[in-house]
């Protein structure tokens, strides 16, 4: 296990644009849904208050955490002089209307979702604004230029990007600066190294890099599945299925091994990965526990040599894992386009 001690948590340019934010983040996610039950509102102030103080303010949430729920819980935390002392970042795109998810980018919703998520965050203006997902309906030009126009308001002073192809990156970014897009990456999430990541540093975009662990599979391995409490979606998700379980065990063991020799927890050595990758990057793991949390920031401390970093990605070739993303019927949740925008 790695030594328990004090981490400087640097700071670095997310972007071309001059946001400047933690060299990791703290991803909300969790806090009112998705991973189980809703966790207790004072323990997670208290949890977002203990990531302030120690260096992590870069602050990730969306409007559709909960729904609304997690905004709501920001904008507490976030009182009492606390506001100034982080970059918050939030999201919209994602739409409940009938008990369903919706996708929407037409600039009317833009307009509505970004007023509404200022009134739950109970602040003027937000630091970083994605698109959550893309609609594939709305050219993206349409969408960037409402959000353009937020920008030239004062109610958000960077736009980001979360789950976009290469080509409406370059799209949006035609429109108005994006400064940062969000992408899944970690040790068993590599597509984005193809054309996606080139794309983002050609345009001088920052790279956000959410479940960096996983989504908890390099804290314990298979063994994740065995504490999955009641409303917790990774049961549904392909990779943690028994048939693909069963295969992707050898990862975690592979890279367990490695942590095991570097005196590290394997969820360090597969976040410090992840630092590695360049200064451009911040990973925004999430946790409910302030445990987990003082156990992520020390990834910041594992230092990696060229030969490691190619150990590890050997570990995690293109065949190392089984299973999807995501279920059946998300694949416009993933690296989407948009239709062009008509002449």
């Amino acid at each position: 296990m790695a030594a328990k001690f004090e981490i400087t948590v640097p700071r670095i340019k997310l972007g071309s644009q001059g946001l400047e934010v933690s060299a990791q983040g703290l991803g909300c996610m969790g806090m009112p849904a998705f991973y189980g039950p809703p966790k207790p509102e004072p323990d997670m102030i208290k949890l977002i208050h203990h990531a302030i103080h120690s260096g992590i303010t870069f602050l990730d949430t969306s409007d559709m955490y909960g729904p609304h729920t997690n905004e709501i819980l920001l904008g507490k935390a976030l009182k009492e002089g606390m506001r100034n002392k982080v970059e918050l970042a939030t999201k919209f795109g994602i739409w409940f209307a009938n008990g369903n998810w919706e996708i929407r980018g037409d600039p009317v919703y833009v307009r509505e979702a970004c007023e509404a998520s200022l009134k739950r965050l109970d602040i003027n203006c937000i630091d970083l604004y994605y698109q959550h997902r893309i609609d594939t309906r709305v050219p993206i030009e349409v969408t960037m230029g409402e959000l353009k126009k937020l920008v030239e308001e004062g109610k958000i002073r960077y736009i980001g990007l979360s789950e976009a192809s290469a080509s409406t990156i370059r799209r949006a970014h035609a429109v108005h600066p994006v400064t940062a897009v969000q992408l899944e990456w970690s040790l068993w999430t590599r597509d984005v190294e193809e054309e996606i990541i080139p794309t983002c540093r050609e345009l001088g975009i920052g790279i956000v890099a959410y479940s960096p662990l996983g989504r908890g599979f390099f804290s314990s391995g298979a063994k994740v599945v065995d504490s999955l409490t009641e409303g917790d979606f990774r049961k549904f998700l392909p990779r943690f299925q028994p048939e693909n379980l069963e295969h992707n065990k050898t990862l975690f063991d592979r890279v367990n091994e490695m942590a095991t020799r570097k005196g590290c927890t394997p969820s360090q050595l597969a976040l410090a990965w992840v630092h590695h990758q360049g200064n451009d990057v911040c990973p925004i793991p999430g946790t409910t526990k302030i445990a987990n949390f003082n156990d992520n920031i020390v990834a910041l401390a594992v230092k990696l040599t060229p030969e490691e970093m190619v150990e590890l990605e050997t570990i995690a070739a293109a065949d190392a894992v089984m299973g999807d993303r995501y279920m059946s019927g998300f694949s416009t949740w993933q690296n989407s386009d948009t239709p062009p925008l008509s002449a």
